[in-house]
């Protein structure tokens, strides 16, 4: 699943995530393992459908939305686990940009199907017994399911905050770029000015000493 921006003028964020995922489409193809995209965002979906069009099993444009909400990684999520339980994959890998400031984005993979947990025995618990109330698969039936629409969202979070960090600094610097570039042509105008200025006095006070 390879989430990227609606719009470009955004520097190197698009294709930064969109090489991740191609990096790892590509590791996983030479394991002899079948790849599936689904894309979330216009601009992933333009750059993959070039080589992997054939591999696209859906894709997903959120250029209406003008507030992500919940709602909109819900309905994501229930693609994703209707795809799951048609057999249509195994594991589902997350690809999208991790917010650091406003200059620093991290295109980030995260696996997502079977859900992968941190720190299971990190309190030394790892083995002790627990019982449930209501049952265990009651439970997870609920949850796990929101866990996938959570972790939906807070990419699609992420990336956006990503995309408007990456498209100021993108602007900061055309901005800065064209500030360069209409002083360096000012001043080349100027001195051509200049020039021709000087050269046409030059020829009236020839011409007046010649009289």
């Amino acid at each position: 699943m390879v989430c990227t921006g609606e719009r470009g003028l955004s520097g190197a964020f698009n294709s930064s995530i969109v090489r991740l995922a191609r990096e790892r489409a590509n590791a996983l193809t030479g394991q002899g393992k079948e790849v599936k995209f689904f894309c979330v965002g216009r601009k992933g979906y333009e750059q993959l459908r070039r080589v992997y069009e054939r591999q696209i099993i859906d894709h997903v444009e959120l250029r209406s939305v003008r507030t992500l909400g919940f709602v909109n990684a819900e309905e994501i999520a229930e693609k994703i686990i209707g795809l799951y339980d048609a057999g249509a994959f195994d594991v589902a890998t997350l690809f999208f940009s991790r917010f650091r400031s406003v200059i620093a984005q991290i295109p980030t993979a995260q696996q997502i199907i079977p859900p992968v947990f941190a720190g299971e025995k990190a309190n030394g618990m790892g083995g002790a017994a627990y019982e449930y109330e209501p049952e265990e698969d009651e439970i997870l039936t609920d949850l796990l399911p929101r866990n996938i629409a959570v972790q939906v969202f807070r990419a699609l979070l992420e990336n956006n905050a990503s995309f408007y960090g990456a498209q100021m600094s993108a602007m900061d610097n055309a901005t800065r770029n064209a500030g360069e570039m209409i002083k360096k042509q000012t001043l080349k105008y100027n001195r051509t000015r200049q020039a021709q200025i000087t050269k046409e006095l030059i020829e009236i006070i020839s011409g007046a000493e010649a009289l």
